[in-house]
Order: structure tokens, then sequence, then C-alpha cells
């Protein structure tokens, strides 16, 4: 079997799904992220999926080798890049063999998987019954971003907002209801210090990103005022980046992007070196469908994934939703806040490629929001 043809996709909300067809017919989905590079990441992987034609598309290992190690390696657009085409990969071999990717990385760890709800939006607003309603509808935990805007030293006013919301959800939804709260890298450490003791009564899931990653030292120092477990790593762009982590031993889960540390079998790598350390996994995943499908393969062979990330309802998407783009629907309806394990072959999913053709005619152009203190600064979204 040879690659044949690399086709990529634009696809609103903000998801770029990529294409690889063989000469025998199969054909893999892989995702990327374009995040505000998506001409940069097209192009991109139309350059380095030409690198693929020709090649035995088994060789998962071999070719991931080749489309990483490059001179100027690494980098999100670049690591992107790489973790689509390799999800694609691993679709066209679990088709060709008639089993789901988890088969070839050591099978079923667990029987269902449990996952989480977003509430609130970028600006959370009526949290408790939002996370009333998710509770209704079977779920167990949500996250939540924690604040707006803040600056360096900032009004404890606003402190005093978050923690307000936080005690309203827990007030609603009781006290064995799993809250994660989302520092989303907005809160410097001045403020972070503040912000994680303040919230640290309230008996939270964990704290996501309570600093930005490159501000990683500062990790050890939110650590000190708190007991609650610290998460990050949906940024980092390799299993090189993880070394730190693993080597302080300060974060307690960590959150691997399948789709943007590698593909599949780097996540896995990842993951499994986190359990030699006693760490938590929940997976970052708030994209489009394959690259969920594709991470719940790996939850399905991780024993120390503990919950999975999801973003059916999310407030990013606008327009479209996860299920506008696949066929078996099945996959991704939760009962009482599980997921069934995937049962199908590859990914596990069906794309509907007329669906996709229709809207990536449309065109993409995502773009952050910029935000603002109130003396003109730039904040951190």
């Amino acid at each position: 079997m040879k690659i044949s043809k690399v086709t990529v996709y634009e696809v609103k909300p903000r998801w770029i799904f990529v294409k690889l067809s063989t000469d025998e017919g199969i054909e893999g989905w892989g995702e990327m992220i374009s995040g505000t590079k998506t001409r940069a990441v097209v192009a991109g992987a139309e350059e380095m999926g030409a690198y693929l034609i020709g090649r035995n598309p088994f060789e998962i290992e071999r070719l991931w080798q080749e489309m990483y190690k490059t001179f100027f390696r690494g980098g999100p657009i670049n690591s992107t890049i790489v973790s689509g085409l390799e999800m694609a990969l691993w679709d066209i071999k679990g088709k060709a063999y008639n089993m789901p990717v988890y088969e070839f990385l050591g099978g079923k760890a667990r029987d269902r998987i449990k996952i989480y709800s977003w509430i609130g939006g970028d600006r959370p607003d009526d949290v408790a019954k939002q996370a009333l309603e998710r509770k209704n509808q079977g779920f167990s935990a949500i996250k939540m971003n924690a604040t707006e805007e803040l600056h360096y030293v900032d009004s404890y006013e606003k402190i005093e907002a978050v923690v307000n919301r936080v005690a309203s959800i827990r007030e609603a939804c009781g006290s064995s209801f799993g809250i994660a709260v989302d520092f989303h890298g907005r809160v410097h450490k001045p403020m972070a210090k503040v912000l994680a003791r303040a919230l640290e009564p309230y008996q939270l899931m964990f704290m996501e990103e309570v600093v930005l990653p490159e501000n990683e030292e500062a990790f050890r120092e939110v650590a000190r005022h708190v007991s609650t477990p610290l998460a990050t790593g949906e940024r980092l762009t390799s299993r090189w980046q993880y070394k730190n982590i693993f080597r302080e031993g300060i974060i307690d889960i960590i959150q691997p992007d399948v789709a943007l540390v590698g593909g599949i079998l780097e996540t896995k790598k990842i993951i499994a070196m986190a359990e030699t350390f006693d760490m938590g996994v929940a997976p970052h995943a708030p994209y489009g469908p394959i690259a969920l499908a594709a991470t719940l393969q790996i939850d399905t062979c991780s024993p120390n994934v503990f919950i999975q990330e999801q973003s059916l309802g999310i407030h990013y998407n606008k327009g479209f939703d996860l299920l506008d783009f696949i066929k078996n629907k099945e996959i991704f309806q939760h009962k009482d806040g599980f997921l069934d394990i995937p049962i199908k072959s590859g990914l596990g999913i069906d794309i509907d490629e007329d669906i996709v053709r229709e809207v990536s005619a449309e065109g993409l152009h995502w773009t952050n929001p910029k935000w603002k203190n109130d003396d003109g600064t730039m904040a951190e979204w």
C-alpha cells in the first residue's frame, strides 16, 4: 500500500482536516490546529504531505521521525502538521487491519471514558445555572475559565468575583461535583498566588495553566500556597518539552493535545511517562471531531487518564459543532457523563466529506480575541 494523495480542508469554526488517500482505496483522516496561523498550517501541511506521496502508510514511526526531525524542529505550526498527518496514518492502518487504533497500543485499559463539559464562556457568567444543567444531564464535572483580563497586580474585587462564581457552583451542585478552573495563562504570578489560594477552600478538581507554560518556574511558587492539583501541558509541542515538568514533579496533571504534541503515538508515550511519575492525565481536546476521536483511542488504552475534555457546545463553536461533520454521531453521545469505548476501525469515525467539502469552500479566518487592561496594555487571552 502506498500514499497517493493528500487533501487539506479548512473547516469552520477553527479546524483544519487532512485526508490521506492510498492506492488501495483506504483513506485516513487527521486534524490540525489552525490557531491564528491558518494559511501557514495549510501551506505547511501541503508541503509536508507531498513528502509522504509514494510512502508506505504502515511505517508510522519511520515517517514520524522523518517528518519531525528536521534541522529546525518543533513549534506549534510544524508540530500540529506532523500531528494531523500522523493521525491519518493510524486511521489508515486501523482500517486496513479492521481494528480500532487502541488495539495497536496495548488494547483496552478501561470500560468507559469519563468526560467533563465546558461552561461559562470566555467571560464567565451565569455559571451556577449552567453547571446545574450539566449535572442534570448526567455530567459529574465541569470546567470554566477563571477570569477576564487581569493585570500583573490587579483589583481584589476581580478575585472575589471568581471566588463567588465558584462558590455558586459548589452550592448549586454539591460537594461531590467536580469543578476545574482554567486560569488560561491569563493570570501573572503575583495574582496567580492570590487567586489559587482564594479558591483553595472550594476543593477544585484541578487548576489549569495557573501561569503560562514559559513561566514554568512559577508553578513551584503557586504550589507552595495550595494543595489543589495543578494541571498544564496543552500548549506544549513535543515530549521533549515535558522533560522539565516530569523532572520538577510539581505538576499533578498533564494535558497533552494529540493535535499539537506530535500525534497519537507521541501522546501515548508522554502519558506513559507521566504514569512513571504518578501523574494523572486529562487530555486537551477542545477542537474538532477528528482530534477528539484520536484522543479517545489513547484514553482507552491509558490507565492514568482520569477524565477527558470534549467540546460539544463549547463557546468557540459558532455555527458548527462536532456532530455536524460525522455520520456516526453516537460516538460522542455521553451516558451519565461517560462515553462508550469506540469500536469501529481506525479512529472510529465516519467523516461526512460532502459537508466538509461544502464548509471548506467558505474558507476559514480564525483569530483569537485581543484583550486590553484598563491602562491600554495588552492582557493575556
